[in-house]
């Protein structure tokens, strides 16, 4: 059974940009894991602050938040608690990284972008998925589990993506899965104003989903959808 992969930086960001391609994955059947590198608990917890939280409450707060979305799209999910604000790379982070690779065999991985001006501890993340994936390829690497295979990287959709050098070139129809998206979404209180935009940015991407489907797939007028980037080359044998 294939089984996805996502390497999320917060605990928040596997839900606004990828909780379709989650929920889509469960709902065949196959393995999905998140991986959280961090809380978000400094740099994504305003209202809990502000509320006079201490750190290990709001740590808490966004541990439980984040494993209630999980639930909510059929996935496992396993913290790092690595810091955030910075999430500072280290040759131990991704060494537990490429761990995980080797238990869980990803046939995909999903991951950030490596360009976000507005919060570093996104292009850590994918530098630190990348390094690890590479790593877990390599038969003389050091951890259990057989060498990795080489599974396609997708980057998922940051939230200001014209400022990231985003430019998807998948786009992902997720309208039988949306409800479970926004049921995940209803899952992080911390960031209830993402709720709104994230639907709004599916019924856009769901608009080009239409558009570059072709005319006579029948896809109904509420089309929901993701959009992504991937890194490496496709491999195939017919063009299509």
């Amino acid at each position: 059974m294939s089984s996805l992969l996502v390497v999320s930086a917060h605990a928040g960001d596997f839900v606004w940009r990828a909780a379709g391609a989650i929920a889509l994955a469960t709902s065949r059947g196959q393995r999905a894991k998140v991986l959280c590198l961090s809380f978000g608990e400094r740099g994504e917890s305003a209202k809990a602050w502000r509320e006079g939280k201490s750190l290990e409450q709001i740590k808490e707060i966004r541990r439980e938040e984040a494993t209630n979305a999980a639930n909510a799209l059929g996935a496992e999910i396993e913290f790092c608690d690595a810091g955030d604000y910075p999430l500072r790379e280290s040759d131990e982070l991704i060494d537990r990284i490429v761990r995980v690779y080797r238990e869980v065999e990803p046939a995909v991985v999903l991951t950030h972008p490596l360009v976000d001006p507005y919060n570093q501890d996104h292009p850590a993340a994918a530098r630190m998925a990348l390094q690890a994936r590479v790593l877990a390829q390599a038969v003389g690497y050091d951890a259990p589990g057989e060498p990795l295979g080489a599974p396609p990287v997708f980057f998922f959709e940051p939230h200001q993506p014209e400022q990231c050098d985003f430019k998807p070139n998948v786009l992902l129809d997720i309208t039988p899965v949306f409800d479970l998206k926004r049921k995940a979404m209803e899952c992080l209180p911390a960031q209830q104003h993402m709720w709104d935009y994230y639907t709004d940015l599916a019924k856009r991407r769901g608009v080009q989903v239409k558009r570059n489907a072709g005319p006579n797939l029948g896809l109904p007028h509420n089309t929901m959808g993701e959009a992504y980037m991937r890194l490496y080359p496709q491999v195939t044998e017919e063009l299509a």
